[in-house]
């Protein structure tokens, strides 16, 4: 009688079994199982949350480290050579899930299946740019998991800002498009137009602001573009630590290209270098304006630095 009453009250408190999920890269701290509860119901309505198993045991998953911008910082430049790391599974395209409200409104559901398969060790990474300048996607990202491991890729605002217009400019060319030149976009009565979307875009401080309101600054890993561009290797060495990788990634992975006046990659004896849309030649300009560019940056980047502990060697305005 008492083993019966045992085995009863064993059976009444027995806890709730529910399906395992595969185990995540312990490196990267972050998973989607730290995602609350409510939030996948927020986010989930069109969808039954659940991931996609291959039979070799990959899955489609959140992603534990996400490249937040900035846009003409080097994004791209900087997937593609993380990618060269093993442990890293990268989404191909930019998916625009915290910006873009048609997105945001399909769920997680919906963003997992835009993200690669990977196995349990890897980390899962995607990038959109916009992520960086836009007000919403910080509380978005925090809600879905507060220990995201953010990457910000910056270089020179005023070099930043030409290479947006450039980008702009030569997708209006190949559609036969008119497109004005710089000079009306930064002049306008006489002054600079501080009102243009690519200045604001550069105005870094007024987003890493935002950013900070969420994540500590030991969760945001600043990677300097203008170092990026001219010698890779280095910079990459401290993505890797940021994100607890092995060392994986080297010297030989990077070949400077003279062709193309970059550098190209290296994997596994197969040589890749980006698309001929990146290291476009920027417009020419008159160099008072540039000197209005570099003189309006001033302050902005001192707030910066200030903010993030730390300084760029970016144009700095002299008063003569």
């Amino acid at each position: 009688m008492a083993a019966f009453l045992l085995g009863a009250v064993l059976l009444i408190v027995q806890p709730h079994i529910v399906p395992s999920r595969p185990a995540v890269n312990s490196k990267a701290e972050t998973s989607s199982q730290s995602v609350p509860r409510e939030f996948l119901k927020k986010t989930s309505q069109k969808n039954d949350f659940k991931e996609s198993i291959h039979s070799n045991g990959s899955c489609q998953q959140l992603p534990q480290t996400i490249i937040i911008g900035v846009r003409k910082g080097g994004t791209r430049a900087l997937l593609e050579m993380l990618s060269l790391h093993p442990d890293i599974a990268a989404a191909e395209s930019e998916v625009h899930f915290f910006d873009w409200e048609d997105h945001y409104g399909n769920g997680l559901q919906w963003y997992i299946n835009q993200m690669p398969f990977s196995f349990p060790h890897q980390i899962t990474v995607e990038k959109t740019p916009a992520y960086f300048t836009s007000p919403k996607v910080p509380e978005r990202v925090y809600n879905m998991n507060q220990s995201m491991r953010l990457l910000l890729i910056l270089r020179d605002p005023s070099e930043r800002v030409l290479s947006d217009y450039t980008q702009v400019f030569y997708n209006h060319m190949q559609k036969h498009k008119p497109y004005p030149s710089i000079e009306q976009f930064l002049i306008k009565d006489g002054e600079l137009n501080v009102d243009y979307k690519a200045i604001n875009r550069s105005l870094y401080y007024i987003h890493m602001r935002n950013w900070l309101k969420y994540f500590p600054l030991d969760r945001i890993h600043i990677v300097d573009g203008d170092k990026l561009i001219k010698d890779p290797f280095p910079e990459i060495e401290k993505v890797e630590r940021f994100l607890k990788l092995s060392p994986q990634i080297n010297a030989s992975n990077f070949y400077f290209n003279k062709t193309k006046g970059f550098y190209c990659l290296r994997d596994s004896g197969r040589e890749r270098c980006l698309h001929e849309s990146k290291g476009r030649a920027h417009p020419q300009v008159d160099t008072r304006l540039l000197e209005k560019l570099h003189a309006y940056f001033h302050e902005p980047n001192k707030k910066f630095f200030e903010l993030v502990g730390r300084t760029f060697d970016w144009h700095s305005f002299v008063a003569s």
